[in-house]
């Protein structure tokens, strides 16, 4: 049985693990999450999903 999970849930559990393990506090998590979406409107959003899906297609090939 194979599990498909979004990059952005995946994400959003390893943030939310960090900041209550104390790695990352909420704010430094805030202005990530800021930082991302901001990213996701500029030109580099294609070459940054792009690369995402060729990791996710070489972690899926083991």
């Amino acid at each position: 049985m194979a599990l498909s999970i979004s990059a952005a849930v995946l994400l959003g559990i390893i943030v939310v693990v960090l900041v209550k393990g104390g790695y990352v506090r909420l704010g430094s998590a805030l202005i990530c999450a800021l930082f991302g979406f901001t990213l996701a409107a500029t030109g580099m959003a294609p070459a940054i999903n792009n690369g995402l899906a060729s990791v996710a297609g070489l972690i899926s090939s083991f």
